[in-house]
């Protein structure tokens, strides 16, 4: 197939609507075979469930051309357990792991033609979901599900190479305890779209969330998971129950200990332990690292010595050799690599 006649290097972080999408209904207790489809409408009745009762969850990973042209996704067996746990904490049907990942596969390869050249800097996004589909009026599950998934072209996150941004502890509340912190389900994402926006009328470029109960431990963004790198050159990250398990996160971590020959710690970590640290960087598929300069505390001032110019060298290190092993550059650890063609 040949590329679609895309200006590659001046692409957005943006949807755009590609040829297939692939397209499976759950109903009477088991999922049908699923296709893949021209159509990228879907209809649904006023009352379904995902409209009333917000019952939906969604995964995002991205395809890749390799170095030595391959065409490749990053781990997706993360992404399809992940959504599992999201499911079944929604009261939703699993979507069994085997056929996510076929999904993925025959996405990506029905649409081979939109994913980016190798050092054009953009990808592919993918964006798996499901949704429950049937009118439901009374509180409860949905009977009927579907599970899609498209696909976009998309340009790098951060136009021109990731400049140190500026967050702030925010008040709000991102996840009670014992709530649904730790499954991407939609909810999670309307319940931080004022607090990001409040944060952007303020002048910051994200909110860092404390846990609920407590207001003294550091958990994330409304979007990404933290990593912070102490002044001794250990690479750590918040632990918590309401924390979303980031693979980017989980492979940043596998990098800097086995890659890197650092020290890494999953703990919690108190608001006041990051006035020492040393570099701070959000997690997340889209931007992989997103590095921090300026964290503010109710208008007291954490400048991280890493700086506001670029990222600290430990971050970038991280981030140089986990995008080189995404790219092929670099070789992977087993089983990492889902190689499509």
């Amino acid at each position: 197939m040949a590329k679609k006649d895309i200006d590659w290097g001046n692409l957005a972080f943006g949807y755009s609507k590609t040829d297939y999408r692939y397209v499976s209904n759950y109903k009477n207790g088991a999922w049908d075979d699923g296709i893949l489809t021209t159509d990228d409408q879907v209809t649904l009745s006023e009352c379904a469930c995902v409209f009333q009762y917000a019952q939906t969850c969604f995964e995002g990973l991205k395809a890749y051309t390799t170095e030595d042209g391959h065409i490749v996704t990053f781990r997706p067996d993360l992404n399809a357990e992940r959504m599992q746990t999201s499911a079944a904490r929604l009261e939703m049907p699993v979507f069994p792991k085997d056929r996510f990942i076929d999904a993925i596969t025959q996405v990506v390869a029905a649409n081979e033609d939109f994913v980016p050249p190798y050092g054009s800097g953009a990808t592919l996004y993918i964006r798996p979901y499901m949704f429950g589909s049937d009118p439901i009026m009374g509180v409860k599950p949905a009977n009927e599900y579907q599970f899609r998934v498209f696909c976009a072209p998309v340009g790098p996150y951060f136009k021109g190479g990731a400049k140190p941004i500026t967050i702030r502890v925010t008040d709000f509340d991102r996840a009670a305890p014992n709530g649904t912190g730790h499954v991407k389900a939609g909810l999670n994402y309307a319940m931080s779209l004022h607090a990001i926006v409040d944060a952007h009328n303020q002048g910051f470029n994200e909110n860092m969330y404390l846990d609920a109960a407590t207001k003294t431990y550091v958990e994330e963004t409304g979007g990404a998971n933290f990593m912070f790198v102490t002044k001794d050159g250990t690479v750590v990250t918040p632990k918590s129950d309401s924390i979303l398990p980031s693979i980017t996160r989980r492979s940043l971590l596998y990098v800097a200990e086995h890659y890197l020959g650092l020290k890494v710690e999953e703990r919690p970590i108190p608001l006041e332990e990051v006035y020492d640290m040393a570099e701070c960087g959000l997690c997340g598929t889209a931007a992989v690292v997103s590095p921090v300069g300026k964290i503010v505390d109710h208008g007291k001032e954490i400048l991280l010595p890493s700086g506001m110019n670029e990222m600290g060298p430990i971050t970038k290190k991280l981030y140089d050799t986990l995008t080189g092993i995404q790219m092929g550059r670099i070789e992977a650890p087993e089983g990492w690599i889902h190689v499509i063609k």
